[in-house]
């Protein structure tokens, strides 16, 4: 039996805890979600929920592709030298996905453990564009 729910933990099959919390740290569903979110309390990757706003999303927006992929670029290259200074990244992915749980998330993954948690340990005590990181 142990080998069983072992092989099932964190897939759809598992009815206790939440297989896309456990694949991407974020849920559609939030706090209403019938299963279990189980953080990870030591992990080389560290999600900055909704910091990247896309202008594109706006209705209102009236910049140009060209205009869009720069002010992407920016942010990204902002975001990245400020999550550098706290260790060497591996990987940094901005998601763009317009689902709620998702929109603007940035995944930094760190080389190890050690600089992941001291970066949100100080990136929870800042703000971003008016914005408090979370």
């Amino acid at each position: 039996m142990a080998e069983y729910l072992a092989s099932i933990y964190g897939t759809e099959k598992d009815k206790v805890n939440c297989s896309f919390y456990f694949k991407i740290g974020a849920c559609r569903h939030g706090d209403r979600c019938s299963r279990k979110h189980v953080k990870p309390t030591f992990s080389q990757t560290i999600l900055l929920s909704n910091l990247y706003q896309n202008p594109a999303h706006d209705p209102t927006c009236t910049l140009s592709a060209d205009q869009l992929q720069e002010h992407f670029d920016r942010f990204y290259e902002d975001i990245f030298v400020e999550l550098a200074k706290y260790g060497e990244i591996e990987e940094m992915c901005v998601c763009d996905n317009v689902g709620d749980h998702l929109v603007g998330n940035v995944y930094c993954q760190y080389r190890y453990e050690e600089n992941a948690g001291e970066a949100v340990e100080e990136l929870n005590k800042r703000f971003y564009a008016g914005r408090l990181i979370n």
